[in-house]
């Protein structure tokens, strides 16, 4: 080969190693600058903590997945429950994420989290996440486990002092003093049509499981509860109640004090016999919630409803006390439930007019017709 060819081989040499090294700087270039510019465009900017290596890669990953990660899994798929345990990792919150069917990628998600820094900011508690959210929402739900709404119970027989009692714990703004000043004296305002403002509404709040934004008023949320129990008051119940000789306020008191009574659901019709049958014959109630519903708060047990009564206990200076006074106390007691009310408006046909606490501590009760036969069921 002449000087002249190898000469002219090597040139052609040289040009080729230098177009593949601007080729390969082009490319770098692109890894440096044009990919993370477009993925900060859409997921905005990686985290400090990444080092320059650590940050192409994931930026690479993330253009690859996309539309997997900014568009949902399932656009009809409906919300569901999803705990994150306390002191779990990122990779494994990514990995049930997938499993449940919340987003179309673990792996995909576990990047986007570590990209963005959010994987060391995962907040443990229960969340509401839906397929129709994106796995970007996703993530940046799972920053706060505040939810936007929160559950708050009325248990069956809860006066509306523990109700209150439940408020500083629940999420809510509300102060307990407040809403005991609306259920005292409810203003019409709050209340359903035909319903007359200006009385207590102990007794008429529906227990149950209610959800409330949490910058609910507290006139929101008692109107919650009351109708509620607006709602369950059909004319079926309200005809029962007539059929008793029950007002709607008698019949509410009563079964105030069936619920407190009744420890098994399925006893409050009879019981419920047992106090129509007193009522019917003239004779006192003797219903010791209503003692207890006398005696207030007892510190030294903790509880409003003091348990066991004693001698003195029966004897307590007020309207309410039904061991003291004949016919029904002046309101309830309690917040009834709606199988306590049905009770008192379908009770059992029964011809007791005494019941005490069974022996075997089942929680039900030993029924007797006459004072003789209460007094054999008596404990030995």
């Amino acid at each position: 080969m002449s000087r002249r060819k190898r000469s002219t081989c090597l040139e052609i040499t040289i040009v080729l190693v230098l177009a593949f090294a601007c080729l390969v700087a082009l490319a770098g270039a692109a890894g440096y600058f044009v990919i993370p510019s477009l993925v900060e465009t859409t997921f905005g900017p990686p985290s400090p903590a990444l080092g320059t290596a650590q940050r192409i890669t994931s930026a690479a990953e993330l253009l690859l997945n996309r539309s997997r990660l900014t568009s949902p899994f399932d656009t009809a798929g409906q919300p569901r429950p999803f705990s994150v345990r306390m002191g779990e990792t990122a990779n494994s919150v990514a990995a049930r994420l997938e499993e449940a069917g919340l987003v179309a990628s673990g792996n995909a998600f576990r990047t986007y989290l570590v990209y963005s820094g959010l994987d060391t900011s995962i907040q443990a508690g229960e969340y509401m996440l839906s397929p129709a959210m994106t796995a970007v929402q996703i993530a940046r739900e799972l920053q706060d486990a505040t939810p936007d709404e929160v559950q708050f119970n009325i248990l069956a027989g809860w006066r509306a002092e523990e109700i209150a009692a439940a408020l500083p714990t629940s999420g809510l703004t509300i102060q307990p003093q407040v809403f005991l000043r609306i259920v005292e004296k409810a203003p019409g305002r709050i209340l359903p049509p035909g319903w007359e403002g200006g009385h207590s509404l102990e007794g008429y709040l529906l227990p149950g499981s209610y959800r409330f934004a949490r910058s609910t008023s507290a006139e929101e949320f008692v109107a919650a509860f009351v109708r509620s129990f607006d709602q369950v008051l059909t004319a079926d119940l309200r005809s029962g109640f007539s059929t008793q000789g029950l007002s709607l306020e008698e019949a509410v008191t009563l079964a105030s004090i069936v619920e407190r009574e009744a420890v098994v659901a399925d006893e409050q019709p009879m019981i419920a016999s047992v106090f129509l049958n007193r009522l019917a014959d003239g004779m006192k109630l003797d219903s010791d919630p209503t003692v207890q519903y006398s005696l207030g708060f007892n510190e030294a047990q903790n509880t409003w409803w003091t348990n066991p009564l004693s001698a003195a206990d029966l004897q307590v200076d007020s309207p309410y006390n039904t061991y003291q006074n004949a016919g029904l106390p002046p309101g309830p007691i309690c917040n009834p439930s709606l199988s306590a009310l049905r009770a008192v408006a379908y009770p059992a046909q029964s011809p007791y007019f005494y019941f005490r606490a069974a022996c075997d501590g089942s929680g039900r009760h030993a029924f007797a017709r006459t004072f003789e036969e209460h007094l054999q069921n008596a404990c030995h």
